[in-house]
């Protein structure tokens, strides 16, 4: 039983590792996608250069990111079948076809665009190729779409019918596909996406800003960055307790590990810090407001708190309350930058405020820490269970010893410390160049600046005399 144990512990960390570096890639180039559509979209109406600056400048960093998003998604698939063969064989008459469908449709129409979008500056037209460009965009949203529909399905399983051998087959797709969380992450997940990649650009252009204030491109483009934030940031509060609202009518254990609830009662106070302490099942050192719990739920309405579930079925309290707290405190940051920039653009100080420029790149990694922050909450707060109230976490797991694990876990924190690090100080590179570095001159013909990728040549760019 103790190498099962440990083998199963290993198999979740491993897991979590690779999904914690794969959920980056996604969370930047959904947004990043979008944002090249629009830059494009205007250059093509407006002939604004420095439109056309950004999108070849940016264009590099999502073929970078878009590759290792890719590369790391491969190494999840294989862990279903390495590590979490049972889960597959239990759950494999839903998810499989839901997976299946994000292959069928997202990736096929990614790959088959891709192409047309990063090489075909010369091979086709203007506008065709800005239709790649949509294209793109359109198919790395319609893959969070069937990914989220998956996940949400193991947090609100519906449509399904549970066999006499154990197997979960699906009775009604749609009942799965749109089961009772599925709108309101699928609305958190993109809200975060494209706050994550609006963070970024507004951390590389402030950052330029600061060397040279009178960059135009980094002046347009920070001012589009603060202009979504500005936007998303609220809404992304509201959604975000609206997915509260689902998790405390269908998670609700989920919900009470959140705000460190032990006791069902009415009136919760709401719980700023804590340390919760699942031994005791209490909090120590907690600093709470009383009444505030009407931020959770109604006054006077019940809330079930983690006393209502047995000690082995309740999640690990700890990790998801100060999971959401990192994820709530960066979202209230992100908020303040957004109010506060919308008021500098409105003064026409945006770009001059030193302050200001210097929050904003210090900004620039908050939406993946979020984003991390966001799945540890829900993934965490799930457990023990890896299909709430269906099948258990430990019995998902394969029949491996923990050294066959362990040692697949070094070699994937290996390869993942080599490649990805590289990958990430080439994006920096790129990011510290900025904008007009990487739309130098036109070099004689065979010759491109050092590093520039093929694909971003300014000289290839569509619409321009061959």
């Amino acid at each position: 039983m103790a190498l099962e144990y440990d083998a199963l512990i290993l198999s979740r960390l491993q897991f979590a590792f690779t999904v914690a570096f794969h959920i980056l890639f996604p969370a930047f180039t959904i947004g990043l996608a979008a944002y090249l559509a629009v830059l494009e979209g205007l250059w093509l109406r407006t002939k604004r250069e420095a439109y056309k600056t950004l999108y070849l400048f940016w264009v590099k960093v999502f073929a970078i990111s878009f590759g290792m998003g890719v590369v790391s998604g491969i190494v999840l698939s294989y862990q279903f079948g390495t590590n979490w063969s049972e889960f597959i064989r239990l759950t494999g008459g839903v998810i499989g076809p839901l997976l299946a469908y994000e292959v069928l449709t997202a990736f096929f129409l990614e790959a088959s665009f891709l192409g047309v979008m990063l090489f075909g500056w010369k091979k086709v037209g203007p506008r065709l190729h800005f239709l790649a460009t949509c294209l793109v965009a359109i198919g790395t949203s319609i893959s969070a779409f069937w990914i989220l529909s998956a996940n949400s399905w193991m947090q609100t399983p519906a449509g399904y019918e549970v066999l006499a051998d154990g197997r979960i087959v699906a009775t009604s797709f749609m009942e799965a596909i749109f089961n009772p969380s599925f709108p309101t992450r699928l609305a958190h997940m993109l809200i975060a996406a494209f706050l994550t990649t609006a963070l970024v650009v507004g951390a590389a252009s402030a950052f330029q800003l600061l060397r040279n204030r009178g960059q135009e491109e980094s002046r347009l483009a920070l001012k589009m960055a603060i202009g979504l934030i500005a936007v998303l940031a609220p809404v992304q509060v509201l959604v975000g307790h609206e997915s509260g609202l689902v998790a405390k009518d269908h998670q609700p254990q989920k919900l009470a590990a959140i705000e460190a609830y032990w006791e069902t009662d009415a009136n919760h106070p709401l719980i700023l810090f804590a340390i919760p302490d699942r031994a005791t099942q209490s909090n120590h050192f907690e600093l709470a407001i009383p009444g505030g719990g009407v931020l959770v739920a109604p006054a006077d309405e019940v809330v079930t708190g983690l006393d209502a579930f047995a000690p082995e079925d309740q999640p690990p309290v700890f990790i998801v309350f100060w999971s959401f707290r990192v994820m709530v405190g960066l979202g209230v940051l992100m908020l303040g930058l957004g109010l506060w920039g919308a008021w500098l653009v409105w003064r026409k100080r945006f770009a001059d405020d030193r302050l200001f420029l210097r929050f904003a790149v210090l900004m620039g990694p908050s939406g993946f820490v979020a984003v991390v922050a966001g799945w540890v909450v829900t993934e965490v707060g799930r457990q023990p269970w890896v299909v709430q109230g269906l099948v258990r976490t430990a019995d998902a797991v394969s029949p491996v010893t923990a050294g066959s694990v362990a040692t697949s876990l070094l070699i994937y924190v290996t390869v993942y410390a080599i490649v990805f690090v590289a990958g990430a100080i080439y994006v920096l590179r790129l990011l510290r160049e900025g904008p007009v570095a990487g739309a130098a001159e036109p070099k004689p013909e065979g010759q491109r600046a050092p590093g520039t990728p093929l694909a971003a040549a300014p000289e290839d760019a569509p619409g321009d005399p061959s």
